[in-house]
């Protein structure tokens, strides 16, 4: 049995290094390719992923779990063994239900898309972007297809990024959400606005670079196995626990963009070089969901990062970096500037009170669209009479609205909810996590930062996706997923912020 079990452990490790070959692929596209490049790209990362999926719902794997499932029985459930086949078998029952020749086309369809999507971006061009935009939701109803029947054509899409989770389950917690959120902004709004005046203007490359890498290297993400590059859409990628990247985009007029996305791809990739050494090259060598990973990047870009502690020990070198236009601004001026409040147009950009509102937008669209409500030729005009009816604000062109995220051009449809679901988590495990470390405010303010990580790499970070999203949650606070923390968060910070 244990041969079986170590050639099963082989043929899944073999399947891992030609997705991470994939990922390879898609970093360098988004990073270093020019852009003529784009077809053979799309060829090349089409014929792995189809080798890839070929293995995946092999034969022989089929025969290796069959064989294994005396085993599963018998082993502990919280050894890493049980985790590995729990994993495989319901990686397993799912790509069976999914055509080679469907994943061949769509890592094709996707990996051209791309490019069009980022110079139609540049030149405000959606109608150049249409026609693939139409492709990619068609193939993705196409993949619902094949996992009926489902109690919402969104539920296959949203397992692909948050098992077990419903589309159901999500648009009632968004109700919450949306109606607490939207009364807190009305309140802000009665107050006088926070001056953040000081935050705009040019603040060159070279010091925003220098700033960016001393930000991430405070909170723990380790460039000696990682390292920063510009995107025109911030993300992170890993290949191994020991191979971590992310991106970052400079602008010159806006400095704080760059290093808050510094800090939020920081905290992605701080949680995969803390996955245990043991599960690396494995399905359990990585993050365990979405929303657990974007609860990790909010965590470290929002309760840490915008708190007056971090920034007390950070700003001093903001301060150095940029004299001119910051020496004589106050750490507490500059506390409330970040933190200001205002409906905006970037959903990166946007600020944490209204951060969720534009998540549950492109939410509702993505469904709308799925259940052909609205055609995607009706997107341009339906997301400026969303972002009005949500936010009050209209975007001047398409470049600040549809064509602002890359997802869609990915065919990453159902990723979305991740980000308000995780905005969730972080709170309820910061709540736990001040609990356990009674002077974490006190250690952060210092810029010791070592024992926050140190604590989530034990509760969260070494079992990678050992568990699943749900007991992960319950784990380390008590309980499933509940607004309440984050709303509780929100409403003190901003209320003192606004005082």
């Amino acid at each position: 049995m244990n041969d079986k079990l170590n050639e099963l452990k082989r043929l899944t490790t073999e399947i891992y290094d030609l997705r991470m070959s994939v990922a390879l692929l898609e970093w360098d596209q988004q990073v270093n390719m020019p852009p003529a490049g784009g077809g053979a790209r799309a060829a090349q990362m089409s014929l792995l992923s189809r080798q890839a999926h070929e293995l995946g719902v092999s034969e022989k794997l089929g025969q290796l779990l069959e064989d294994l499932k005396p085993l599963y029985g018998e082993l502990p459930p919280d050894s890493d063994d049980y985790a590995l086949l729990r994993n495989v078998y319901r990686s397993y029952e799912q790509q069976q239900k999914i055509p080679v020749e469907y994943v061949s086309e769509f890592t094709q369809t996707t990996g051209e898309a791309f490019g069009v999507w980022a110079r139609a971006k540049e030149k405000n061009d959606f109608a150049s972007f249409r026609p693939w935009l139409e492709k990619i939701f068609d193939m993705r109803r196409q993949y619902a297809g094949f996992f009926a029947p489902y109690d919402h054509i969104y539920d296959p899409l949203l397992d692909d990024f948050e098992p077990g989770m419903k589309t159901a389950e999500v648009l009632g917690v968004f109700k919450v959400l949306r109606d607490e959120q939207v009364e807190l902004l009305r309140e802000l709004g009665n107050r006088p606005q926070v001056d953040d005046s000081f935050l705009s203007g040019h603040c060159d490359t070279d010091g925003q670079w220098a700033l960016c890498r001393e930000a991430v290297a405070l909170i723990g993400y380790d460039l000696n196995r990682g390292r920063i590059d510009h995107a025109e859409h911030p993300f992170t990628t890993n290949f191994c626990r020991d191979d971590v990247r992310i991106t970052t985009h400079i602008y010159e007029d806006n400095m704080m963009s760059a290093i808050f996305s510094s800090l939020h791809e920081g905290g992605h990739a701080i949680y995969e070089q803390g996955v245990a050494k043991e599960l690396d090259r494995t399905p359990l060598g990585t993050g365990a969901s979405l929303a657990i990973h974007e609860s990790q990047s909010r965590l470290w870009e929002n309760l840490v990062g915008r708190s007056r502690e971090f920034l007390g020990c950070f700003y001093p070198r903001i301060q150095e970096r940029f004299p001119r236009r910051f020496g004589g601004v106050a750490l507490n001026d500059f506390y409330r500037a970040v933190n200001r409040v205002e409906p905006s147009l970037i959903r990166v950009e946007a600020d944490e009170a209204t951060y969720n509102l534009h998540v549950m937008l492109r939410m509702e669209l993505e469904i709308a669209l799925l259940e052909r409500r609205i055609t995607v030729a009706d997107l341009p005009e339906i997301w400026r009479e969303k972002m009005s009816e949500y936010l009050g604000v209209e975007p001047r062109n398409d470049s600040q609205g549809v064509l602002q995220d890359v997802h869609w051009a990915c065919g990453m449809i159902g990723y979305f909810p991740t980000y308000a679901l995780g905005n969730l988590i972080s709170a309820q495990i910061w709540e736990q996590a001040a609990a356990d470390l009674p002077d974490l405010a006190a250690q952060i303010g210092k810029g010791e930062l070592a024992s926050l990580r140190e604590w989530l790499t034990g509760k969260l970070y070494r079992h990678g996706a050992k568990y699943y999203p749900s007991e992960l949650v319950r784990m380390i606070t008590g309980g499933g997923i509940d607004p309440r923390p984050y709303l509780n968060y929100l409403n003190r910070k901003y209320r003192a912020v606004y005082s």
